[in-house]
This record gives structure tokens, C-alpha cells and sequence, in this order.
């Protein structure tokens, strides 16, 4: 019995010495934790707001820049609304998407945030707040909802407008996480903010504006959060800032400087600790930060920015003037400006660049690098994705932008634009006048233009445009001659002298010069336009269908556009172009419908245009002609009655049909 005790004793003794050893070796068996769902995610954009312009006038971003992490040291990649927010939404530079100033287009196939989010489960939104950002220009892809309507058919909306809007939209409740951007635009010039901050702000009114933004900013985050249980992420973030008169630049687009490249930058969600950075960083980064939440990579997150070289550009006064591309560069406090010649500025130590380093600035080697391979933008790509309809320059130009419609002049002694800042306020008063058909009050201001930019092409050209359609034949020939001068083998001369003749009593003239214009330049609108009033004149109607054709492939037409198409085609009996360009009109055709349908045998389709024609309608007794047709081809009891109503409503015209129709027999 002892014995037997003390081998048991033993054994257990053993056992003990190996259970922790068994415990480390043995693998794990507990449950794993579920994966946490990816947060909802707000991008909230601002416009046109300096990074000095938060503090005071921004209490509900304050309050939620304490709890996330503000960048200090955050630049726009380049200071125009919409190649900035392209940017955002691609992560590349406009030397990367290709766009460089508003009004472009954004490639078809280039990659945009909301599409890789919508593939990763994500639902996705936008309200955007100017037209601007239409969805037309390319960055509405991957959206479920893409709210750019504005009010009144005006090209801009209030934050609290869009506001509105994105409140309705969150009540209704999804289950997917969702990627939500939000875009005001409120202080953009002219500055007229609403009460109080009017009031408030007398003296400040583009701070009034900022203030006005800030309060909207307050109850989007409040409302998301909310639906959100502050799960969610966000990100707050200006697109460029605004000169407000430093350097000579009142508003932005021309220039470089911290006003309107040093943007607010404030990141809140998860992996982010509260605090300040100082690193440089570019606003495309947004894109990787998005897109680390969603857990699609953490690459270049600023959820851990690290040191790097920023660039940023101005292509503007290149690609509208001819004059030195603007190409920037920032490493830790330095900031380099490459635009014909160097300029180097502390911007920590002289925030608004009024000492110039360059005279003993070492840079780095990075930093010479981005500024000599940073890519200039090709002119013939820029050109050819200028807006097209007139709708678009209209809106473009209420709000302060009207690119250049012309390839310019580029030669090396180019002016840099910063040594022609006091000619930006004519160009862009010209420039607008010049849109919106006033030319008697632009012609001064495009003179002025010259007389201080004597290579300006596009000046040029408006001005002679300007005398063309006052009908004032002397100035405007002596205006194309300085044109020709300036750039004697520009096609654009050719073709604005085209449109010149075209427009006047020798439109003969202009024939055989559009003719090779559009055959040379087969996307050409302008030319396409005018040649195919030429056409119609000459009454070569097959030829002026073909064009009108290829024009709406190139823009989007008007109502009145593809009605005029639509009778074209019904006159030289193309029915079926004739139906599509009426269908695609919507509305006020539905007679011209009804007797197409009917042309084609599709009764019913007939049937439902012409019950559509209202008794107001001036060819009310042929819809009732054609009606009564229908009815007997698809045997309708009420057949004789509509026969019946047909003679007693008869015109002229119809009186006759009705007689020799022999299906009223």
C-alpha cells in the first residue's frame, strides 16, 4: 500500500512540472474575435478656404479638429476646383489624371475613389454645390447618388442648401457602410454672406462666408455621427485657398503662394491620434487615407505620414496665355516655385513668401528633381478638352472661370505669371464679358489685354470675334490680321476667320475653309456648327444631318438642337434619325411622334404620341387626322367617332386628306 502511495505521489508530481510546458506547446482554441465592419466614411470639401482662415470664424471645426489630427502643413495640387478635387478622388497629381483647370474632363478609364469603394461593398454619395463639379466633368463615376442639381438652373447652391439635401438623404437608413462627399462652395467671390454672419463680419466678408460654411459643417458632422454612433471616419479638407490681394491675386487659379495652396487638412477616425502634424503633405493623399479605412491598402495613408516632397502647379496662365508653366515643390519648411526662374521662401518663418531664398537656398535633390520632371501639360490635349456647349461656358463663367478657347503662343521668353498679376482682373472681366455676349463692353478691357500682352492669341481672337458680331467688318478683319501676326500657322485664325465669314453676308466664303478645317480637325465644334448652317443654307439637307449627327457626339445638344435634327430627317424621310432626335428632345413633338410611329407601323407607340398633342396645339386637326388613322389600323371600337371628330375639327389641309383617305371608307 505504501509503496503504491508513493508512485501515485510521483506521477502527479510529474504531471504538474509538464502542465504549463503543455499549456505554451498546445495551440490555441478560443473563438476567433469577429472582424470589425469598415467605418462609414465623410469627405468634406471647402472650397476656396485658406488655412489661416480657420480660428475664429470656425468653432464647429475646432471643436472637431480637438478630437482628430489637423495638418499644419497641407497643400492643394493646384489652385482650380476641379482638377484639385480630382486630385482627392484619384491620389495623383493633375500631371497624373489630366486634368489642369476647370471645365476639362476627366479621362474616361481613370480610376476614381468611389468606384474601387463601391466594388469594396461601400454605398456612395455626393452633393456637390457648383457646377463646377458637374457630373459631366467626369468625377461623378462610381456614385449610386450624384447630387449636382442646383436651384433655379443657377450654377452655384448654399451650404445650407446642400445641407438640406445630405440630411434628407441620411434619414433614409442603409445597412452598407457608406462613403459619403460633401462639397461647399461658399466662399468664393463675390462675397455675400447670409445673416448673421453678414452682420458679424462687415469688414471681413469672405471670413463671413467661411463662418457661414463652418456653421452647415457643424450640423452635417452632427447628423453623421449620429447616424454613425461616432463609428465613423472623417476627413475635412479644402480644395485651394484665395489671394485676397497678397501677391497681387484677388482670387486664385494664377498663382502658387501659401494663400491659395496652404489648405486645412483634418483627419478624425479610427487609427487616428489627436494632435498637430508639421510634416508637409498634398491633399491627394485623401485618396489613400479613404481608402486605408476601407481597408484597401494602407499605402501613403496620412493615417502615418511620413517626410516627403509635395508638389503643386498653376497651368492656367500656361495653357490659356503661352506663359511659364508654375510648377512648386515643398520639403519640410522650404518651398520652391519653378516658373522660368527659382524662387525659394520659408513658409514657416515667412508665411506669406515676401523674403525670396533662391539667392542662397540649398535644396535638396528631390526636390530639383520634382521641379525639373514634375510633366508640363500637353496644349493640343488641353485644348480638345475644352467645354463644348455654350451652356457650359455660361455657367463656367458665372463663376469666375472662362478658360482660353485657343491653343496659345508658348515661346521662351514667356512672361512668368506673377510678374502679370495686375493684368489678371482685366482677363477675367474680359473673359466673362465676352461669354456672356457683351462685346461692346469687353473690346476696351481685350485692348488693354493686348497692349500689355501684345502675344496674348486668345485675346485676340476674342476681340475680333467681339467686332465680328457687332458687325463692324473693318475692325474685325484688322483683329484676325493682328491674330495671324501673332500666330501665323495657328488653326485656331483659320477657323475663327471661318466663323467670321460664316456669320456675315460672304458665309460662301467660309465654305470651303470649314470644309478643311473639319476635315483636318475632325472634333472640331465651332467649325462643325457653322458648317452645318451652311449647309442647311445651301440646302443640302443629307450633308447637314450627317454633321448635326456628328456634332452631338461630340456635345451634348439642346432640346431645340435635336428638334431641328428631328424635322430635317423627317423632311428628307429618314424617319428612323427623325424618331430618335424627337425622342431624345422630351417633349413638344408629339405630333411629329405620331406621324413617325405611324410612318414605322408602331400603332401604339402612334397611338400614345398623338393622345398626348393638346387641343392648344396649332396642327390640332392633322393629330386628330392621324389619330382617327390609328384607330381604324388598330380596329378600336371607337373608330367612326374619331373619324367623325377628324372632319368636324378639319382645316384646310386636313379637309383634303380626310376626303381621299381611303381607310375612312
Amino acid at each position: 500500500m505504501g509503496a503504491r502511495c508513493e508512485t501515485l505521489r510521483r506521477v502527479i508530481a510529474v504531471a504538474r512540472r509538464l502542465v504549463p510546458l503543455l499549456l505554451l506547446t498546445l495551440p490555441a482554441c478560443h473563438t476567433p474575435e469577429p472582424i470589425p465592419p469598415p467605418p462609414s466614411i465623410l469627405l468634406i470639401t471647402l472650397d476656396t478656404t485658406r488655412a489661416d482662415a480657420i480660428g475664429a470664424a470656425t468653432p464647429a471645426f475646432n471643436a472637431l479638429a480637438a478630437r482628430g489630427m489637423r495638418f499644419t502643413q497641407a497643400y492643394s495640387t493646384t489652385p482650380q476646383t476641379l482638377p484639385s478635387h480630382g486630385s482627392m478622388l484619384t491620389g495623383l497629381y493633375p500631371g497624373g489624371h489630366g486634368v489642369h483647370e476647370n471645365g476639362r474632363r476627366l479621362q474616361e478609364g481613370r480610376a476614381v475613389l468611389a468606384e474601387k469603394l463601391r466594388a469594396a461593398g461601400y454605398r456612395t454619395a455626393a452633393f456637390v454645390s457648383a457646377f463646377a463639379l458637374d457630373h459631366r466633368f467626369g468625377l461623378a463615376r462610381g456614385f449610386d447618388v450624384y447630387e449636382d442639381r442646383m436651384p433655379d438652373g443657377a450654377a452655384e447652391r448654399t451650404a445650407r442648401q446642400t445641407t438640406d439635401g445630405v440630411l434628407a438623404f441620411l434619414a433614409k437608413e442603409t445597412r452598407q457602410p457608406l462613403f459619403l462627399w460633401i462639397h461647399y462652395y461658399d466662399p468664393h467671390y463675390p462675397y455675400t454672406p447670409p445673416e448673421p454672419f453678414h452682420g458679424r463680419y462687415a469688414q471681413q466678408p469672405y471670413l463671413g462666408e467661411v463662418a457661414a460654411m463652418d456653421e452647415q459643417l457643424g450640423r452635417l458632422v452632427r447628423d453623421f455621427e449620429r447616424r454613425t454612433n461616432g463609428r465613423g471616419a472623417i476627413v475635412v479638407v479644402a480644395d485651394h485657398g484665395e489671394g485676397l490681394g497678397e501677391h497681387g491675386e484677388a482670387q486664385h487659379g494664377n498663382l502658387l503662394y501659401q494663400a491659395t495652396m496652404h489648405v486645412p487638412l483634418l483627419l478624425v477616425g479610427p487609427g487616428v491620434t489627436p494632435g498637430t502634424s508639421a510634416t508637409p503633405v498634398s491633399t491627394r493623399r485623401v485618396f489613400h487615407t479613404i481608402a486605408d479605412w476601407a481597408g484597401l491598402g494602407a499605402e501613403h495613408s496620412l493615417r502615418a505620414a511620413h517626410e516627403t516632397v509635395v508638389a503643386g502647379e498653376a497651368m492656367k496662365p500656361f495653357l490659356d496665355y503661352g506663359w511659364q508653366p508654375q510648377v512648386m515643390a515643398v520639403e519640410g519648411t522650404r518651398k520652391a516655385i519653378f516658373a522660368g526662374r527659382l524662387e525659394v521662401y520659408d513658409v514657416v518663418a515667412d508665411p506669406g513668401e515676401t523674403h525670396d531664398l533662391a539667392s542662397s537656398a540649398e535644396l535638396s535633390r528631390d526636390v530639383r528633381a520634382t521641379l525639373r520632371e514634375y510633366p508640363i501639360p500637353s496644349l493640343e490635349s488641353a485644348a480638345s478638352a475644352t467645354p463644348t456647349s455654350e451652356e457650359e461656358r455660361r455657367k463656367l463663367a458665372s463663376l469666375g472661370y472662362v478658360a482660353a478657347e485657343v491653343k496659345p503662343v508658348v515661346r521662351r521668353d514667356a512672361p512668368r505669371p506673377a510678374d502679370m498679376a495686375e493684368l489678371f482682373p482685366t482677363l477675367d472681366k474680359a473673359s466673362g464679358l465676352f461669354v456672356r455676349e457683351q462685346y461692346r463692353e469687353a473690346i476696351p478691357l481685350l485692348e488693354q489685354v493686348l497692349a500689355k500682352d501684345p502675344h496674348n492669341l486668345d485675346a485676340a481672337l476674342r476681340l475680333a470675334t467681339a467686332y465680328s458680331a457687332l458687325r463692324d467688318e473693318r475692325n474685325a478683319l484688322a483683329a484676325y490680321q493682328r491674330a495671324q501676326t501673332i500666330a501665323p500657322q495657328s488653326p485656331d485664325v483659320r477657323t475663327y476667320l471661318a466663323l467670321h465669314y460664316a456669320r456675315g453676308s460672304e458665309w460662301e466664303k467660309a465654305a470651303p475653309m470649314l470644309e478643311q478645317i473639319v476635315a483636318e480637325f475632325p472634333e472640331r465644334v465651332a467649325a462643325i456648327e457653322a458648317l452645318v448652317v451652311i449647309r442647311e443654307r445651301q440646302q443640302r439637307f443629307e450633308d447637314a444631318i450627317a454633321l448635326r449627327q456628328r456634332l452631338y457626339t461630340l456635345r451634348t445638344p439642346s432640346a431645340g438642337e435635336l428638334g431641328r435634327l428631328g424635322e430635317l430627317a423627317m423632311q428628307t424621310g429618314n424617319t428612323q434619325v427623325a424618331i430618335d432626335a424627337f425622342e431624345r428632345a422630351r417633349g413638344g413633338h408629339d405630333l411629329e411622334l405620331g406621324v413617325l410611329y405611324l410612318a414605322a407601323r408602331r400603332f401604339d407607340d402612334a397611338r400614345a404620341a398623338l393622345d398626348r398633342v393638346p387641343a392648344s396645339h396649332p396642327a390640332y386637326p392633322m393629330a386628330l387626322f392621324k389619330r382617327a388613322q390609328v384607330s381604324v389600323l388598330l380596329r378600336e371600337p371607337d373608330a367612326r367617332a374619331r373619324i367623325e371628330a377628324a372632319r368636324d375639327h378639319a382645316d384646310a389641309t386636313t379637309r383634303e386628306l380626310i376626303a381621299r383617305e381611303r381607310l375612312f371608307q
